[in-house]
């Protein structure tokens, strides 16, 4: 099943909490009453979480959305203009030309529902797509090739969504995106940043035309920018909805700016215009005295499960930011969660994905004692219903945003959102960058002896995707909670490492977004190791945690949970990723 109301499922978790087991395809929490004075009877006590709310990676973005929900729109009527404004203001991250993930909790019926906008390959691709003379081509170069633009899925999404959740026209979410688009909006310190670059998707001449002002300078922070083209293609999509942008005049100047050299790619009106979002259960798990709720594959939110389950069983966790313990303990359980879901997620439509077996209490015990005595990479395990695929060669750069939205109802958004590298391909058409997302399946289809990788290329498939975004319930099912981030690979690190200081060590939003990143994967630790003091560093060097500066994207977490303030009070404790330019605002 897509998704399942809370009276329904209530037996069905009831069992999954006291046996273990996997919830997949449901929502909801299981029904059981919590230990009085306890802190799941303080949130048992709790009204029911509503907004406004709205917390994304610019303010502008942010003011769109508190916009629609003033005018009675829904969270998902919001995520539309949250969507339309941050492809025009921060499209370094995301846009129409990429793809993305969506959460939705229906408060009126206790549904969780995943959308998947992730894009696909063209019907033309084969395993080889980015090989040249016999070898994979260099990463840079695959980018910048029309050969790593998927079909977009966001618009798509947005459209599924919205049909099914929204309160307001279509026609009327657009406002905003197309007036700044119009009349120019200022860019920002990071925008700017990301202009600035010397080489790369910034210095195509797509972007050179659109970064170039008349005078032969670049755009600066602080500048307005204009792009009469996105007014355009928005005009188009609010009349007509999302058939105007896969079928006619978007559609094919989005094939024809692929078919360019340098390397064309093959993505063809008609592969643009058969692409289909596809609504999929949400996979959720009890955690502590919550239910976790994300993404089912080619996300990767098996992933953040997994490790949240490996915590569960780890009582190093609890001790807190302050202990290299705890570090030590987070870091070796990434290891061999980053080593599993190298190893087996991929799309379901092509590859078994043993998400039950990843997510096993035996497997998951089997892989958690192991934690404590890891030396070097991990290798991946042996879930049930695991086929041994080959060795992954994906890399996954920066270029994705993350927004969360709450309603006066109380339905919430989690949405994740991307072009996948900076400024995607470095392609315009019709006003947008084209992403990249291509470049997210393994080079390498095959291993030695000939196995294929789980994340090989094939035709219409979609790449492994490490965007997660949660929606966190109680065990009544009731919306406690929402967030995500970008990051690439390390957005599951980022994940649960605001989970785990928001639900365990019990930190203010903002504080855990703040706490340093860690990222263990294979036998390197990335960290923001400015945020790390001497002593920490010193402590987690003595347990054979050496960090080094993260290379990975960094964190732009984005999320709430709903507390009681010490008024007694309830309300949403909203937080923005201080390394980002995001707000977090309530109406």
């Amino acid at each position: 099943m897509r998704h399942a109301s809370l009276t329904a499922l209530r037996p069905l978790l009831a069992l999954a909490v006291g046996a273990g087991l996997m919830l997949a395809g449901c929502a909801g929490g299981a029904g059981i009453a919590p230990a009085p004075g306890s802190a799941a009877s303080a949130v048992a006590a709790a009204p029911q979480a509503r907004g406004p709310f709205v917390a994304a990676a610019n303010p502008l973005a942010v003011e769109a959305g508190l916009k629609v929900l003033r005018q009675g729109g829904s969270a998902v009527d919001a995520a539309v203009a949250v969507q339309a404004v941050l492809g025009l203001v921060e499209p370094q991250s995301s846009g129409l030309g990429g793809g993305a993930f969506m959460m939705v909790f229906d408060a009126a019926t206790g549904e969780v529902t995943s959308y998947d906008g992730r894009e696909t390959a063209p019907n033309a691709a084969t395993p080889e797509l980015f090989y040249e003379n016999g070898r994979p081509l260099g990463f840079g170069d695959a980018v910048l090739s029309g050969r790593s633009t998927g079909a977009p899925g966001a618009v798509a999404l947005l459209a599924m969504a919205q049909g099914e959740h929204g309160q307001l026209a279509w026609r009327d979410l657009f406002g905003d995106a197309e007036r700044l688009a119009r009349d120019g909006f200022v860019v920002s310190p990071r925008l700017a940043g990301m202009i600035a670059a010397r080489s790369g998707q910034a210095r195509t001449r797509w972007a050179n035309a659109y970064f170039t002002k008349a005078d032969g300078s670049r755009y600066v922070a602080g500048d307005v920018l204009r792009n009469p083209a996105y007014a355009d293609t928005l005009a188009e999509i609010a009349a007509g909805g999302a058939d105007a942008f896969y079928h006619g005049r978007i559609a094919r100047e989005i094939a024809s700016t692929v078919a360019e050299g340098p390397r064309p790619g093959a993505l063809t009106e008609a592969d643009i215009a058969a692409y289909q979002p596809i609504e999929r259960g949400a996979l959720c798990r009890p955690y502590r005295i919550y239910v976790v709720c994300v993404p089912p594959p080619p996300s990767s939110g098996v992933a953040v499960l997994q490790l949240l389950a490996m915590a569960e069983l780890t009582p190093d966790i609890l001790e807190g930011p302050a202990s290299a313990d705890a570090w030590t303990a987070f870091a070796q359980l990434q290891r061999l969660m980053y080593a599993d879901r190298d190893r087996y997620v991929g799309d379901p439509a092509f590859v078994g994905v043993p998400v039950q077996g990843l997510l096993d209490p035996d497997y998951v015990a089997a892989r958690a004692v192991q934690a404590p005595t890891l030396v070097g990479a991990a290798e991946p395990g042996f879930p049930p219903g695991g086929v041994f695929a080959g060795p992954d060669a994906t890399q996954e750069p920066a270029g994705t945003s993350h927004f969360v939205i709450v309603d006066a109802a109380g339905n919430a958004v989690s949405m994740t959102t991307t072009v996948e590298s900076v400024f995607g391909s470095g392609r315009m058409a019709a006003g947008f960058f084209l992403n990249n997302q291509l470049t997210d399946f393994s080079f390498e289809p095959l291993r030695a002896d000939g196995q294929p990788a789980a994340n090989a290329v094939a035709a219409g498939k979609r790449p492994r995707s490490s965007m997660s975004p949660v929606i966190i319930l109680d065990r009544q099912g009731r919306l406690v909670g929402a967030l995500g981030s970008p990051g690439g690979s390390a957005i599951l690190a980022y994940n649960t490492k605001a989970l785990v200081a928001v639900l365990d060590w019990g930190l203010p939003m903002a504080e855990a977004f703040a706490l340093p990143n860690l990222v263990a994967k294979g036998d390197d630790f990335g960290a923001d190791t400015d945020r790390f003091t001497p002593d920490l560093q010193a402590a987690l060097a003595a347990r054979g945690i050496q960090l080094r500066p993260n290379a990975s994207e960094n964190s732009g977490l984005h999320g709430a949970i709903w507390r009681q303030a010490s008024d007694g009070t309830w309300r949403w404790d909203g937080a923005a990723d201080d390394r980002r330019e995001g707000v977090a605002r309530t109406d």
